[in-house]
């Protein structure tokens, strides 16, 4: 397709920023060809409106995909150009703090000015064997690479290390030759590796100073060869060095040092070895105080000076030629300080005396007043005289600075030709490898000489780097037959032209420099007028004629004349030379001898190879007539010689290239100066690397990962079988353009920006994918989350509606229960008012109504008796006002009825007078008649009705007259028992104020006395009161003390608990520390037992004397004798022929530090020697005696018998003597003790009856003894008798006619009198064991009495405590005197054991000694003696005639035997088809009857034999799993028969009564137990490591890069370094290699017969080593760090894990063994955005360091793009919450770690009399017995 259509919206684009150098932006609408103006949206959130160029139409750069960026090579990004490079590289180093980067060939190293955890040895060994491309890029990685193709393709290599001053150069220089002398080792014992590393020092402090860029500069280049013999060992080096900055020894600029070693001088001037060179502070010398800066800071010089001194010393330059350097260093300061008087303008002197120039000549050993006059003048030659011309004083200046840079300059050389010296070595170099560490290109506002070189050498190399990245892109072409097309980059030789041709730069300068008057002026018109418009490279500044300007590869720098010609010449009076020539001091002369003229050091063969010549150190002389014409060569001219030398060394190699990068100007770490960055870029040839390559087909990918990562963009049908045709098929379809790819052997290559659109077309693909899956899923979440929320919320509905129901139906339920509550409350308060107001109102009412009724009585009685008087005087009145109105009344009716008569009949006479009158009259009188009628009627009816009442009233007023009569009665009856009452009355009245007063008075009494008692109980209630707070006070206390005592006790013994835990686990891990350290020297002494054997051997070889191994002598000291003399039997001549191929043409002269060491390793030998010699002389005398005593043996058996028999008696006394004192124990005991202590069943009497139990037990076990002694002796004395009492004198005669003869007599009686001191010695040591035993059990008696009363005293005080504490307290003493009583009665087990054991060793030695006499005896003794002698029967156990489980082998047979047995033997026929553990039974077997036969000789010798023997087979065939397992399993199982057949009760716990039998009987061998254990210790050790040799090729390719599960990992597009491809091919391992292998391993050691829990620590280790080989790798491994290579991570694990539940080692320990790994890969998954993920990542990681999880977190690398980088605040989070985990700094495991190894007591089964022999093992010498 065409680039301009990858140009659409939301496209990102770089676009140039003068402040960023590129700013990345994003397309707003699509590109359409024609457009002016791109609409671009930047990222800071601006729109943007960018013109194109009309001229070029030129686009901006494409950016790459974010899966792309981050790579480890930067021609794996797609789109190739600067901006890319830049941000790619500002990326790894900002954000992942990765330093490192491949760019094709080339590693970029930018400096992170920090220290860095990557350069330790563990990294190292990370890296040694591994591709370049397996592993992120490395300095360490480029040492590699060349060391490995040094080895495979047999030619030289060089590594070019370049940069700007402070981009690091030195220092990874440094680090390459780190690596070189840490893998490859030396070939001596002269350590040249150290002696190389010892040279960076020295030249840093000759060659390094301190400039505004760098502190630690280097202002010279240098080129080291390091040297490597035929096994690739580093055998020496050689230095060459090219222009050293003189002028820094005379001027120093603002805030820069001069070189480190005159700063290093003044800071130690102070000691007293350095008085004499009169130095003071750097700021006293004109020399070192003119950059005002000397110190720096973080550095100390006095140290660095002793570093120097010490590199000095291991370089072997001595103290003398140390000294003299110094001197000549402080001269030079001293020289600086010399001033200058002018006398006039041409001339000048120096003042009498001068003192820095005294001391300068002083130092120097030249004559001052000739060095005074040499400094002011100076001689001319013409062709006929020689005139002396006084100079002026800036002349004389000048020439004094000349002075000392050249004195400095050849001292410089002088200590390179030393350094070289020290480094050069004897033995044939057959290859090197050169690292380079030289300027880079430089451009500064002044650019003068040095500048001019250094860029002239810059060129030279980008040359030669050119021609290298071309050469090898047209192999990689040529190789996978792709059509060569040839590509256009930047050839710079037009410019090396310009500079080194004839008639060029450097050839005008020399030929101005031989011109009498010539100038820099001069030197620029020639230049001018040579090459201005001439040559386009060659510019002149507009504005200056002294200056040129020169377009060089990497940028045009303008040059300055001034001072070109001066320091081409580099002018030094010779008149100064010749005085410090004639110098008395020694060393001086030495630096001004005539320099050798240089020759190339390689020359081309036929063939086009470059032999495999190493360069020499220094060039051949030439002829004597050419000194002074060499000596008058210019710099320039030097340089270039020395830089064609140097160009003809590195075209003979193969160049590995190191670019280092300044990222900022300020030293500050981890900060990216996009400028700086992009300028050290373009000058170092990395954008050129990418020019080329972006110029041809940049992305290679393989068949098999392309149709991996592009499979998702084919059919199913568009897959075929073949997947390159496939691969073609696919591609056509999508690329159209056929150009834009190519197809190759094995590859398909693609044009720059193809890859990205492939990756464009992928993503789209995967992104619809993606969107439908997300729609599907997220449709079913959603769906499944909806019907999720909806059954919530019913089901919260139903919850919160049940809840308010019953909520309500409480709430109605508590209204009614209140209500009720209320009611009946309510009720009785009032029904309790009203009862209260009831009985106060009946109260009130019975007064009141007393009270009323008392008043209405005495109201009734007074009204009774008123009524009575009113009665009668009413009457009276009544009467008598009767009468009177009577008569009244009467009279007026009378008066009135008459006046009335009088008008009626006035009227009646009136109306009679009228008839109508009459008439009215008569009507009304009708009606009023009838009215009347009606009225009398009603009248009448009430008159009835009134007599009726008044019938009544009379009948009630009787009826109450009658009553009132009565009343009036008992009223009169009443008042007069009144009156009588009220005598009555009035005395009682008197007796109740009486008692009224006798009431007052008993109130007031009672009134104390209530007032006395209610004080006396509100005290007492307050006092109870009180005593109850106190009591509850005292109760709550009580309770919180004991739940606080409870709880303190729980605490206690939880806190003992944990520290039971924690010590014992410490103690394990304290026992795992000491067994691994002992087991990490046992292996270094097994080395060093190898290494002594090889030195053993050169010293044979270097003597030509064949020095005869030492025999082991009869020795019967430790095992580690022993073990030391095993090697040495063993030893094999197998480097021999090795080194005997070497020709010895001439005499090497000999390395002195080898020579002493050597020298002092054969005095250690004759030492050895005469030590053993020693001990040879013992042994034979031992012999010699026990001989004699053997001889002697004869002569005192009669003396034997008596001490027997006085055995006997001395058992039998001392049996009575503890008999009585028992009893007087007994007796003691019952007596004085305290019938609490002595009554049965108390602990004292307890313990002291079962000591006296087991003491009673010893007696009976010693008379048993003492009879079977008796018996024995009884039957020797029967069967001896006859001997000794027989009739026949003549045989006694005849004795003691031979003893006399044989003059033994005196010997006899010797023997009696040794005999008799035995007894007696024997006598009083039985004695005083008794009386300790006495004092013992008297010492007993006294401690129990004391424990009587403490246990008295303790009951007392336990008493006085309440009942809880009493409790406690007892428990406590009573657990420790239990836990005391225990260990007590341990340590008495534990030696009435060994008692045991030794009495029953005693008793065995005594019994075989008189199993021995009776058969001298029985053979001495003739038939017709014994039957006629009255032999007493004894009782003799027999045995029927079985196997003794036992193999009887002869002496001689012993060396077959091993031969057979072990050397010959082969673990597979053995394993297969016999028992397993077959030798080490047949071995104790043969050790069985050595022992049986008492013969130490032979059980030494058999089990030296064996252990050698095993120690020879394992080192022959020490790479062979099956015989090393073999034999491991073999020596373990020969352990354990020693152990079980011990005798020791610890071992025979679980032997059956037969093999208890055949236990070892006369030898204890646990010195050779502990040899064994070594043994089985070293084995395992091999074994481990054969392990590790045959994983590890396996382990990274099976657990990291081959897929397990298919298509989970997406390859990524990768560079020039290619990875290891993840898909598997052919030859590849993967996981089921490493199971079957596993399965191998295990099959194979339980085919052995290994003991269970040793084949689990096997496994252990091996799972060990797989997590810990897999984990470095990951950590060192960008591409792997990915979420997909996290789950294929644990799904191998799981497989692990299923492999060890299958063979049922899950408790084995392997499974922790990988939890690193494990917390890796789900590190690798786990969600790496907020707080909380961060908090949950630490709590994760807790088996995984702090660097390793940042380490990780830094790695991990998106493969799609739907993946996301994880964040540097994130990063940092992380650091924050671990930075108080106290972790090792480490950062990979230490896969060389072997756990140390146990061997539990594993007891077999087997009886050894059923173990039969087979005869295809060849030991038919051998016998059952």
């Amino acid at each position: 397709m065409a680039a301009s259509e990858l140009y659409t919206k939301f496209a990102r684009v770089w676009i140039p920023d003068p402040e960023e150098v590129w700013k990345s932006a994003e397309l707003l609408k699509d590109y359409k060809p024609g457009d002016k103006v791109l609409l671009l949206h930047l990222e800071e959130g601006k729109d943007l409106e960018y013109r194109l160029d009309p001229k070029t139409k030129e686009l901006p750069h494409l950016r790459n995909p974010d899966i792309l960026v981050g790579e480890n090579d930067l021609t794996a990004l797609s789109y190739l150009h600067e901006p890319a490079v830049l941000h790619n590289l500002r990326v790894r180093f900002i954000d992942s703090k990765l330093i490192y980067t491949y760019c094709g060939i080339v590693l970029v190293a930018i400096n992170p000015y920090e220290q860095l955890p990557i350069y330790g040895e563990d990294i190292i060994n990370a890296y040694s064997g591994q591709n370049m491309g397996d592993m992120d890029p490395h300095i360490f990685a480029v040492a590699e690479e060349a060391y490995k193709q040094m080895a495979r393709d047999e030619r030289n290599q060089s590594i070019i290390v370049s940069g700007e001053s402070g981009a690091g150069k030195t220092v990874s220089a440094k680090y390459a030759m780190r690596y070189f002398a840490t893998v490859s080792g030396s070939a001596s014992e002269a350590n040249v590796e150290e002696k190389v590393l010892a040279s960076n020092p020295i030249m840093e402090s000759i060659g390094n100073a301190k400039t505004t860029r760098n502190d630690n500069s280097s202002r010279f280049g240098k080129y080291i060869e390091i040297g490597f013999d035929k096994r690739y060992r580093i055998i020496g080096a050689n230095m060459r060095t090219y222009l050293l900055e003189k002028s820094r020894v005379v001027f120093q600029a603002e805030e820069e040092r001069n070189y480190h070693i005159f700063y290093q001088l003044c800071a130690s001037a102070k000691l007293p070895e350095f008085k004499m060179l009169r130095l003071g502070n750097a700021n006293d010398f004109n020399y070192t105080k003119q950059g005002g800066s000397p110190m720096i800071e973080g550095v100390d010089d006095a140290k660095e000076m002793a570093h120097t001194r010490q590199a000095c010393t291991l370089l072997g330059i001595s103290e003398s030629y140390q000294m003299g350097i110094f001197r000549i260093l402080a001269g030079i300061l001293h020289l600086g300080n010399v001033g200058f008087t002018s006398r006039d303008a041409d001339s000048c002197t120096i003042p009498p005396k001068h003192e820095p120039l005294c001391i300068f000549c002083d130092l120097m050993g030249v004559d001052y007043e000739e060095m005074c006059h040499w400094l002011c003048h100076r001689k001319l030659a013409t062709a006929t005289e020689t005139y002396i011309k006084p100079i002026s004083k800036l002349q004389a200046t000048n020439a004094r600075d000349a002075l000392a840079k050249h004195i400095y300059a050849k001292l410089f050389n002088w200590i390179v030709d030393h350094v070289n010296q020290a480094l050069h070595s004897s033995v044939k170099q057959h290859s090197f490898i050169g690292v380079l560490d030289i300027y880079g290109f430089e451009t500064f506002e002044i650019n003068s000489f040095e500048q001019f070189c250094i860029n002239y050498a810059n060129e030279k190399l980008q040359q030669q780097f050119n021609m290298h990245v071309f050469k090898l892109e047209q192999e990689e072409y040529m190789k996978e037959q792709i059509p060569w097309t040839l590509i256009d980059f930047y050839d710079n030789q037009p410019c090396i032209n310009l500079i080194e041709s004839k008639l060029g730069i450097l050839d005008l300068l020399d030929e101005e420099c031989k011109m009498p008057k010539g100038s820099d002026d001069t030197w620029a018109q020639k230049l001018y007028n040579t090459h201005l418009n001439k040559c386009a490279l060659f510019e002149k500044p507009r504005l200056s004629n002294k200056a040129f300007i020169i377009q060089h590869f990497a940028d045009k720098v303008e040059y300055q004349c001034e001072g070109f010609l001066e320091k081409n010449k580099d002018t030094v009076f010779e008149e100064q030379i010749k005085v410090l020539k004639s110098s008395k001091f020694k060393m001086l002369p030495e630096l001004f001898q005539d320099d050798e003229k240089a020759i190339s050091p390689t020359s081309a063969t036929s063939s086009g190879r470059t032999p495999l010549t190493r360069v020499p150190a220094k060039p051949t002389k030439g002829r004597p007539g050419q000194v002074a014409k060499e000596h008058k060569k210019t710099v320039g001219h030097q340089f270039r010689n020395s830089l064609h030398l140097l160009m003809e060394t590195l075209n003979a190699t193969t160049p590995h290239y190191v670019r280092c990068i300044k990222p900022n100007d300020f030293k500050f770490p981890f900060t990216f100066d996009e400028k700086r960055a992009v300028q050290q870029l373009r000058a170092c040839g990395v954008l050129e690397t990418i020019r080329i390559s972006a110029a041809g087909f940049p992305s290679r990918w393989t068949y098999q990962e392309f149709f991996s990562r592009y499979r998702v963009l084919m059919k199913q049908k568009d897959v075929l079988s073949d997947r390159k045709q496939t691969c073609k098929n696919v591609l056509e379809k999508l690329i159209l353009d056929k150009d834009k790819y190519q197809f190759g052997k094995t590859k398909i290559f693609f044009r720059a920006g193809q890859v990205a659109y492939l990756e464009k077309l992928r993503a789209d693909k995967l992104r619809a994918a993606c969107i439908r899956i997300q729609k599907t899923i997220r449709g079913w979440l959603l769906r499944k989350k909806y019907l999720r929320m909806r059954k919530a919320a019913i089901a919260v509905q139903r919850y919160v509606r049940g809840y308010q129901a019953r909520c309500y139906a409480k709430f109605l339920r508590r209204t009614k229960a209140a209500t009720i509550i209320q009611k009946y409350w309510r009720m009785y308060v009032v029904h309790r008012r009203y009862k209260i107001r009831r009985a106060a109102t009946i109260v009130l009412q019975s007064y009141l109504r007393g009270y009323l009724a008392r008043n209405r009585y005495r109201k009734i009685l007074r009204e009774h008796k008123a009524v009575i008087i009113q009665k009668w005087v009413r009457g009276w009145l009544a009467r008598t006002h009767y009468k009177r109105s009577m008569h009244a009344i009467i009279y007026l009716q009378c008066c009135f009825r008459r006046m009335m008569a009088k008008r009626e009949l006035k009227k009646l006479k009136i109306e009679a007078r009228s008839v109508e009158r009459y008439k009215k009259l008569h009507i009304g009188m009708e009606n009023k008649i009838m009215q009347l009628q009606r009225k009398v009627d009603e009248q009448n009816k009430d008159y009835k009705c009134l007599m009726e009442k008044l019938t009544n009233l009379e009948g009630i007023y009787n009826s109450e007259t009658e009553k009132l009569r009565s009343d009036l009665e008992r009223l009169q009856l009443s008042e007069e028992e009144a009156k009588v009452a009220t005598g009555r009355v009035l005395s009682l009245q008197e007796e109740i104020a009486k008692l009224r007063k006798d009431l007052e008075q008993t109130r007031s009494e009672k009134k104390c006395i209530e007032e006395h008692a209610h004080r006396y109980k509100q005290e007492t209630e307050q006092l109870v009161s009180n005593l109850k707070e106190e009591n509850t006070l005292l109760k709550q206390e009580k309770e919180s003390l004991n739940h606080r005592i409870v709880e303190q006790a729980k605490e206690m013994t939880e806190t003992m608990e944990k520290k039971l835990v924690e010590e014992t686990k410490q103690l394990e891990l304290d026992l795992n520390d000491e067994r691994l350290r002992y087991q990490n020297l046992l292996n270094e002494f097994s080395r060093l037992e190898e290494r002594y054997d090889d030195l053993k051997e050169e010293m044979t070889l270097m003597v030509h004397v064949p020095k005869p191994g030492h025999k082991r002598t009869d020795s019967t000291h430790s095992s580690n004798e022993s073990e030391y003399t095993f090697s040495s039997e063993i030893a094999e001549m197998e480097d021999i022929p090795l080194r005997t191929e070497e020709p010895t043409e001439k005499k090497v002269p000999l390395d002195m530090s080898l020579f002493l060491k050597l020298q002092k390793r054969v005095t250690e030998l004759e030492q050895e020697k005469q030590v053993m010699q020693d001990e040879l002389d013992r042994k034979e005398e031992q012999v010699l005696r026990s001989k004699a005593k053997e001889e002697e043996r004869p002569q005192i058996r009669g003396a034997e018998l008596e001490y027997e028999s006085l055995k006997r008696q001395e058992l039998e006394s001392e049996n009575k003597k503890l008999k009585n004192e028992l009893n007087e124990l007994r007796k003691a005991l019952s007596e004085k003790s305290a019938p609490e202590v002595t009554a049965p069943g108390a602990p004292a009497y307890r313990v002291l009856m079962e000591q006296l139990t087991s003491v009673s037990e010893e007696l009976d076990v010693r008379k048993e003894e003492v009879l079977i002694l008796r018996s024995q002796l009884v039957s020797q004395k029967e069967a001896i008798q006859p001997k000794n009492t027989m009739t026949d004198s003549t045989i006694l005669l005849e004795d003691v006619q031979k003893m006399k003869d044989k003059g033994e007599i005196a010997q006899a009686y010797i023997g009696l009198k040794e005999t008799n001191r035995l007894l007696e010695s024997q006598l009083q040591s039985q004695k005083r064991s008794h009386e300790n035993e006495a004092e013992a059990l008297r010492g007993e008696i006294q401690s129990l009495k004391e424990e009587n009363n403490r246990q008295q005293q303790l009951l007392a005080q336990n008493l006085q405590l309440p009942p809880e504490a009493r409790i406690e307290a007892s428990l406590q003493h009573e657990i420790t005197r239990l836990t005391n009583e225990n260990l007590d009665l341990m340590e008495q087990l534990e030696k009435q054991d060994k008692t045991v054991r030794k009495l029953k060793k005693q008793l065995k030695v005594f019994a075989k000694k008189i199993g021995e006499l009776e058969v001298g005896q029985m053979e001495n003794i003739s038939p017709g003696q014994i039957i006629d002698e009255p032999i007493r029967p004894v009782n003799i156990p027999r045995k029927e005639k079985d196997f003794q489980g036992m193999l009887e082998y002869k002496k001689e047979d012993e060396q077959k035997l091993v031969k057979n047995l072990i050397l010959e033997l082969k673990p597979r026929g053995v394993a297969v088809n016999l028992i397993p553990g077959l030798p080490a039974y047949i071995l104790f077997m043969c050790v069985r009857h050595a022992d049986y036969l008492n013969d130490d000789q032979k059980v030494r010798s058999l089990l030296t034999s064996t252990i050698n023997s095993i120690k020879k087979v394992l080192k022959k065939r020490g790479d062979d799993f099956e015989t090393v397992s073999f034999w491991l399993s073999n020596t373990c199982r020969f352990l354990h028969c020693l152990k079980q057949y011990s005798g020791e009760e610890g071992f025979m716990k679980h032997n059956t009564s037969r093999q208890n039998e055949h236990c070892l009987t006369n030898f204890d061998l646990a010195e050779y137990r502990q040899v064994l254990s070594d043994l089985a210790i070293q084995i395992y050790q091999q074994l481990v490591r054969v392990l590790e040799n045959i994983l590890q090729p396996m382990i990274v390719s099976g657990m990291l890069e081959h897929e397990t599960i298919q298509g989970v990992s997406g390859v990524k597009p990768t560079g020039l370094r290619k990875r290891t491809s993840s898909i598997a091919d052919e030859g590849t391992y993967t996981l089921d290699s490493i199971l079957r292998q596993l399965n191998s391993f295990h099959s194979v050691m339980c085919q052995h017969g290994m003991d269970p829990e040793l084949i689990k620590q096997v496994v252990k280790q091996m799972f060990y080593i797989v997590g810990a080989i897999t984990l470095n790798n990951l950590l060192l491994r960008k591409d792997m760090c990915s979420w997909s290579k996290g789950m294929q991570i644990r799904y191998n694990v799981s497989q692990l894990e299923e492999w060890l539940r299958d063979k049922n080692l899950m408790n084995s320990g392997a499974k922790e063994t990988l939890e690193p790994l494990i917390q890796a890969a789900q590190l690798l998954q786990v969600k790496k955005k907020t707080d909380d993920d961060a908090e949950a990542i630490c709590s994760m990681c807790n088996a995984l360091t702090t660097a390793q999880i940042v380490k990780v977190l830094n790695l991990y690398t998106p493969v799609n793009e739907f993946e996301e980088r994880v964040s540097v605040s994130f990063i940092r989070t992380i650091q924050m919450r671990l930075r108080d985990r106290k972790d090792s700094p480490q950062l990979l495991m230490d896969a060389k770690h072997i756990f140390p190894v146990t061997f539990p007591f594993n007891p077999s089964s087997l009886a050894l009399e059923t173990i039969q022999i087979p005869a295809s093992l060849g030991l038919g010498f051998i016998s059952r017995v």
